[in-house]
């Protein structure tokens, strides 16, 4: 099936019938497993849905800008905030991040399964240009598979729309496509990684993710 994954698709899935789900997700291992050792300055949270990754940042002393083009999704993610402590530590901002420009550059970029309307690589070549010197880069998304690989489903906790049905090949990576985006003189990579997982509590049978997991350092 066909995504364009523009505003309205969106604001379709943040206001349907698994938005409720969607809006309780746990922040992503990767991230935390990622970000722990890192010093607390200014993130963006690229596509931060319902705000669960932007909150464990903001807990943690973390500077923080969420942005999502659905306004439902920032809604509850500020809800979220509020009720956890930390509504003072995250601006949410609606944006289209196909075309939006945050006016700076952050400590850490971060980015989790989020699809603009534009090619995934692309995305995140824009979601790269936001780290400022000596900042981290981590991006969080669906590993892309052959036609005839054994697929895989989520649990769509940050609103992806897809059910159980693997992700359309547009939406998705592999560790090799995105690192050779990043200039060597320019980037030191920490993590390429491809893995499996099976998210915690989720109550759905034999739902593994398959994730890609890229985190660089810009240099100074």
């Amino acid at each position: 099936m066909t995504h364009a994954f523009d505003r309205q698709y969106w604001d379709e899935i943040w206001q349907g019938d698994r938005a409720l789900a969607m809006g309780a997700g746990a922040p992503n291992p990767h991230l935390l497993r990622e970000v722990a050792d890192l010093p607390p300055g200014t993130a963006l949270d690229a596509g931060c849905g319902a705000g669960a990754e932007a909150i464990w940042l903001a807990e943690r002393g973390w500077r923080v800008t969420g942005a999502d083009i659905a306004t439902a999704a920032l809604d509850r993610a500020a809800e979220r905030a509020a009720g956890r402590g930390v509504a003072g530590q995250v601006e949410w901002v609606l944006a289209d991040l196909s075309v939006w420009d945050p006016g700076t550059r952050f400590d850490l970029v971060t980015t989790h399964y989020a699809h603009p309307a534009m090619p995934q690589l692309e995305f995140y070549d824009r979601a790269a240009s936001w780290v400022a010197p000596g900042g981290t880069l981590l991006i969080v998304g669906h590993l892309h598979q052959a036609a005839d690989s054994d697929g895989h489903g989520h649990d769509g906790s940050h609103g992806h729309g897809h059910g159980g049905d693997a992700p359309p090949a547009a939406a998705s990576a592999t560790a090799a496509g995105i690192t050779r985006r990043l200039d060597r003189a320019e980037w030191d990579v920490v993590t390429a990684q491809e893995s499996r997982r099976v998210p915690d509590g989720h109550d759905g049978p034999g739902v593994t993710l398959h994730d890609v997991v890229v985190r660089a350092t810009r240099r100074r």
